[in-house]
């Protein structure tokens, strides 16, 4: 009898405890839920002039829609990047000079890795994009690639230190101009995690398990007891 009431004690606290975990992941997937509906609103808003803006700001004007006008300047830098169904490739940050006389960082898109040494000389273009600064350094990251000017990840800060401009990236959702063969690639919510799902369906499988391994272990007891 002891035996029996202590493997249902233990059985009814880690069915309880799972039961509980799987319940926080639920909350938490609203939660993500929720973040990114509010960052996909921020992405497809009605765009402002990038001219309007005085001083954008890393964390109010993160994902805020603009547009702008101006050209290139023949500058750019190129990240390691890749697309499914196309392979390796990088990712184009040109200087952008605007109407107004700001440079900026313009992430103009994809270009395969054949394209890499072709002429992207200075041109005019209209765009519509979004501020970014994302968040792909880290220290595991390796520095730009002294010999081939390669970068590996998108760091604003360091970035625009580089090639003179003001510590901002617009990243291009529609280009009006000769493209020059290089392929937008516009923000969206893609690349933010959101397991939370997966998470609540592991730990109320584990419940289940769990109660299933209690009433086996039960029904042990009770036969060797008969």
């Amino acid at each position: 009898m002891n035996r029996a009431l202590s493997a249902l004690i233990l059985g009814a606290l880690g069915i309880a405890v799972l039961l509980s975990l799987g319940v926080w992941q639920l909350r938490r997937l609203a939660w993500k839920e929720g973040v990114i509906a509010a960052i996909e609103a921020q992405i497809g808003a009605d765009p402002v002039r990038l001219s309007t803006i005085a001083a954008p700001d890393p964390a109010a004007d993160l994902y805020r829609p603009v547009t702008v006008s101006g050209r290139t300047t023949g500058e750019e830098l190129l990240v390691l990047s890749g697309r499914k169904g196309e392979g390796a490739g990088f990712e184009v940050i040109a200087v952008f000079e605007t109407d107004d006389g700001k440079r900026v960082l313009l992430d103009r898109g994809f270009v395969p890795e054949a394209a890499r040494d072709d002429a992207r000389p200075a041109v005019a273009l209209e765009v519509t994009g979004n501020l970014h600064w994302p968040r792909e350094a880290d220290s595991y990251t390796p520095p730009p690639d002294a010999a081939t000017g390669l970068w590996f990840a998108r760091d604003v800060a360091a970035m625009s230190e580089n090639v003179n401009t003001m510590p901002l990236l617009v990243v291009a959702r529609k280009v009006t101009g000769d493209a020059q063969g290089i392929v937008p690639v516009p923000v969206d919510t893609s690349s933010i995690p959101n397991d939370h799902r997966q998470y609540a369906i592991t730990w109320f499988s584990l419940a289940g398990v769990w109660a299933g391994m209690t009433g086996f272990l039960l029904w042990r007891i009770r036969q060797r007891t008969d």
